[in-house]
């Protein structure tokens, strides 16, 4: 966890742009696998996103 932990301090008051570069991140993906991993990779995205803290939106419903 002490990666972690030092990815959260450098992208302390950057979140939303650690967002933006998971989102595209995760776009990139999508398109090398022509969408076959697309719930996978949303779901990875997610996740990051919750752990970095940059979650900007609730969760869909």
């Amino acid at each position: 966890m002490a990666m972690l932990d030092k990815l959260k301090q450098m992208l302390k008051g950057h979140e939303d742009k650690a967002g933006q570069g998971i989102d595209k991140a995760g776009d990139f993906v999508d398109e090398k696998t022509q969408g076959k991993y697309s719930s996978q990779v949303d779901t990875a995205q997610e996740k990051l996103k919750q752990q970095l803290g940059s979650e900007q939106d609730p969760p869909k419903s």
